[in-house]
């Protein structure tokens, strides 16, 4: 029990910095490969064409959760430091300041990044983020407030990251999925 304490201890009092960006790319990776398999088990079932595990995709999702995670370590420092408390006024402070900055900044950065990523160009990475935005920030107005009222009311600042890398899973399953639908309707496309 005290070398779990230890290692807690490590990870988010000496060194949270690279424990939040390393655990931010990994779940970014991880969601990737839950949603390939999810895609490898419904083209079993409808007798499509198998593709194998695309481990440059996974990998451009963990290189964008490398990216995503220093502005996520200090976006929430800097939210405990100038909307002070866990009141309800300030927890509904913290929400709507994540909404209004984090929400549009993360949905843009990733669809930038990933389209970047890919080799695409910037003109095209731009049309796909004006295709996709819209319906990936209504979704995140969806699970995101719920998610940072028990982020902000219950967790101290050390476990936030972490805490919305765990939430993030889901959410970046949603994000791969929506990141990549259209590619799967251009391959069946092609089959035809």
């Amino acid at each position: 029990m005290n070398s779990l304490k230890t290692i807690i201890h490590t990870l988010f009092k000496r060194h949270l910095f690279v424990t939040n960006v390393v655990s931010c790319g990994g779940l970014l990776f991880l969601g990737d490969g839950i949603v390939q398999t999810i895609e490898k088990t419904h083209a079993r079932k409808t007798k499509e064409d198998i593709v194998p595990h695309d481990f440059q995709r996974s990998g451009r999702m963990f290189i964008i959760g490398l990216m995503l995670g220093p502005f996520n370590h200090f976006w929430y420092k800097m939210l405990d430091k100038y909307i002070i408390g866990t009141g309800i006024k300030m927890v509904t402070k913290k929400i709507a300041a994540d909404q209004a900055v984090a929400g549009p900044f993360f949905c843009t950065t990733f669809l930038i990044a990933s389209g970047l990523l890919e080799g695409k160009p910037l003109k095209e990475c731009f049309a796909e983020w004006k295709a996709k935005f819209i319906t990936i920030y209504i979704a995140d107005w969806c699970v995101w407030p719920p998610a940072q009222m028990i982020n902000f009311y219950f967790l101290p600042t050390e476990f936030r990251v972490v805490y919305v890398s765990m939430v993030t899973l889901c959410w970046n399953s949603f994000l791969s999925y929506i990141k990549h639908k259209d590619i799967h309707l251009e391959e069946k496309k092609a089959m035809k």
